[in-house]
């Protein structure tokens, strides 16, 4: 009897509660479907950039929805803590020198990243993928409002496929 509820029971949980798949994201996933076009190709607010606009634009909210998933997306990094060989939070952006340049991308196309063990160096030049647990919380760092954290547990290498 006790076998048959718990099989009951098992039957009416979604299938997401077992699954340990891993969602395969473009940074085009995280912007709401309703809001996409108002950002160009590059993730950034379609905006006047003649008015010489110097700030954050926080145009974009995030999607609720993913939040708590399991993720793989592709970026490059902004070393934030560690020291000369591994880093243990970092910024990860669409696009080679995000943040560095003047406006960063809006907080919903830069993600907060938090790997506990540490991330060693020289694997973070280039383009990597970041597979973490996604939460949508918005964390204000010194270069940028992120709309987006990951709870890293490992870096994977890129490959365009």
């Amino acid at each position: 009897m006790k076998k048959k509820i718990i099989i009951c029971l098992l039957m009416l949980m979604p299938f997401s509660a077992f699954s340990n798949e891993v969602l395969k994201l473009d940074w085009i996933d995280l912007i709401p479907e309703q809001e996409r076009n108002q950002f160009d190709s590059m993730g950034m607010p379609k905006i006047d950039h003649n008015g010489g606009q110097m700030q954050q634009s926080l145009v974009g909210s995030v999607r609720q929805e993913l939040n708590g998933s399991m993720v793989k997306i592709p970026g490059f990094v902004i070393p934030l803590e560690g020291d000369d060989k591994m880093i243990t939070e970092f910024l990860l952006v669409p696009y080679f020198g995000a943040c560095i340049h003047v406006p960063p991308p809006p907080p919903n196309q830069i993600i907060y990243v938090k790997f506990e063990k540490g991330a060693p160096i020289q694997q973070l030049w280039d383009v990597i993928y970041i597979v973490g647990k996604l939460k949508t919380e918005t964390i204000d760092s010194e270069l940028a409002e992120t709309g987006y954290l990951i709870e890293g547990v490992r870096l994977e290498e890129y490959d365009d496929e």
